[in-house]
């Protein structure tokens, strides 16, 4: 069931540039009320589809219930990242560098976009030698050239601050 169900789901992420805010968060919707009350993969759904259409305070409490109903694998470090944006948005940035932080040890391949999303928070803390910082050391490896450089200046923007 759960393949299908993601597969459908998937569909409706698909499809949403054409469907409208408020069509993505009916269809996801129904597709969560397929699955028992309080299941993690439902809630987390639930909360992207209302943060894709910019209702972060309901899309917050959706996220934590969905990580407290014990949401794990890959999903879970995407709605620790996703929360992390929306607490964000919320004006925590703080916050949101303290869940980014928290899940980055067990990011695996979303490791770049956690460090994306902290350098966002730490623009919005106002710390942003140390956003540049974190945006850099992510960038390092991925270059072809300049890749040993680009990780001594990134690490140089913090040890000199």
């Amino acid at each position: 069931m759960t393949n299908d169900w993601q597969r459908r789901v998937d569909a409706v992420w698909d499809a949403a540039g054409g469907l409208g805010d408020d069509e993505v968060i009916r269809r996801i919707d129904a597709l969560a009320d397929e699955r028992p009350d309080g299941d993690p993969l439902a809630l987390f759904e639930r909360a992207g589809a209302r943060d894709s259409a910019g209702l972060e305070a309901e899309a917050e409490r959706l996220y934590r219930r969905a990580i407290d109903a014990g949401l794990s694998g890959s999903e879970r470090v995407q709605a620790q990242i996703q929360l992390a944006s929306t607490v964000r948005n919320l004006g925590r940035p703080l916050e949101s560098i303290a869940l980014l932080v928290a899940i980055e040890p067990e990011s695996g391949d979303l490791r770049d976009a956690v460090a994306a999303f902290r350098a966002l928070a730490l623009i919005d803390a106002g710390d942003a030698r140390h956003a540049a910082s974190v945006a850099l050391a992510a960038l390092a490896p991925h270059l072809a050239r300049y890749r040993v450089s680009v990780a001594a200046y990134a690490e140089g923007l913090t040890a000199s601050a």
